[in-house]
């Protein structure tokens, strides 16, 4: 196995720049997961590494060697699609030794590692079926599966888990959290679904309009993120975004309100904040409570979702901004009824209205 080193990577589309000036490491044995919007370029950047795009600047090392004029065969990557790409006509054991095949890989040692990456995956029984006798995450083992016999020194993901239903990708999901444990094995995927980022990786890299807005261990995106797109995006339900306007500052404090939010005050930014300046309030759906009284908002219910374990409430308040309340345990509320919301102060962000952040919320302590 080995890291990559990504330095100053552009990638162009004719007279379109999609990555922009990329700078990226990835250590030996990390899991990294790439995830962004639409049309970010974590497909296309993850083609790159592969070899599959061609770089139009910058420099992309795998382990020491120098890649960027290096073929896709030769570059020991191993690349598992969205689509899993099986012959049909040839049984499971067959589509996983292909490659060792045409490599000219002697038959004894194709079987073994054929058998190999069947016990790792717990597919043995399935070595003798078509394609078309397999359910879907079957299906999307054989693939993982014909990855691993190449011992790659890296593994590419490119949304492996987007064609299978939710229970299936819950299941796949641990299948290669528990092959990543398993293999040590330095891994890079690409997924628009935030569960499966969170979950899975060591590192995440969120990308928008080809450029890295940050990179960190999952937590870390979640509880302090280092500008709005990262708060906007990372979490779900994603984080309450409310204009404000500093209403009071002191040297520990400082306080913001708006048309829709009552005089809030949490602790002092360390920032040059002014009376007057407007800032974005950031505070999560889970740091709201159900007040007693006159709270920091109030609004009207528009959506109820009893999850059971906890309800999720939208609250539309008098600017017509739509807020999102998670509370925990069943929560008895009706359309157009008036909710009253308290915000955890300690837990709420401050962000300029250019992107950058300003105050971090303090990550909850629990018992």
């Amino acid at each position: 196995m080995a890291g990559l080193k990504l330095r100053k990577i552009d990638k162009n589309f004719g007279m379109v720049q999609v990555i922009k000036g990329l700078d990226l490491d990835v250590e030996h044995g990390e899991f990294v997961v790439f995830v962004g919007p639409s049309g970010c370029g974590k497909s296309t950047l993850l083609r790159m590494i592969a070899g599959l795009e061609e770089i139009t600047g910058g420099e992309l090392y795998i382990g020491d060697e120098y890649c960027n004029e290096i073929a896709p065969r030769d570059r020991g990557i191993a690349m598992v699609f969205q689509s899993y790409a099986l012959y049909p006509h040839m049984s499971v054991y067959d589509n996983v030794g292909f490659a060792l095949k045409m490599a000219g890989v002697t038959g004894k040692e194709r079987d073994a590692k054929i058998r190999d990456a069947a016990r790792i995956l717990q597919m043995e029984e399935l070595l003798e079926r078509k394609p078309a006798q397999l359910s879907g995450g079957q299906r999307q083992r054989v693939a993982i599966g014909r990855a691993i016999v190449r011992d790659p020194k890296v593994f590419l993901f490119d949304e492996p888990l987007s064609n299978l239903d939710a229970a299936l990708r819950v299941d796949m999901r641990m299948e290669i959290a528990k092959l990543h444990n398993e293999l040590d094995a330095t891994m890079i995927y690409v997924t628009h679904d935030q569960v499966e980022a969170m979950t899975l990786a060591d590192k995440i890299v969120v990308l928008d309009h080809g450029v890295v807005q940050q990179v960190g261990a999952p937590l870390e995106l979640y509880h302090t993120p280092a500008n709005l797109f990262v708060a906007g995006f990372i979490g779900a339900p994603k984080m309450n975004l409310l204009p404000v306007k500093v209403s009071a500052v002191d040297a520990k404090s400082i306080t913001v309100a708006s048309d829709d939010i009552n005089d809030m005050k949490m602790d002092s930014t360390g920032h040059d904040v002014k009376v007057g300046d407007e800032l974005i309030l950031g505070i999560r759906p889970q740091y709201l409570r159900l007040a007693k009284g006159k709270g920091t908002t109030t609004g009207k219910v528009q959506i109820v979702e009893n999850l059971g374990s906890e309800t999720v409430i939208n609250v539309k308040l008098p600017s017509d901004t739509t807020l999102i309340a998670t509370v925990q345990g069943d929560a008895t509320a009706t359309f157009e009824q008036d909710l009253s919301l308290d915000f955890l102060a300690d837990q709420a962000h401050l962000f300029l209205p250019s992107g950058p952040a300003v105050r971090i919320g303090k990550p909850p302590v629990y018992d």
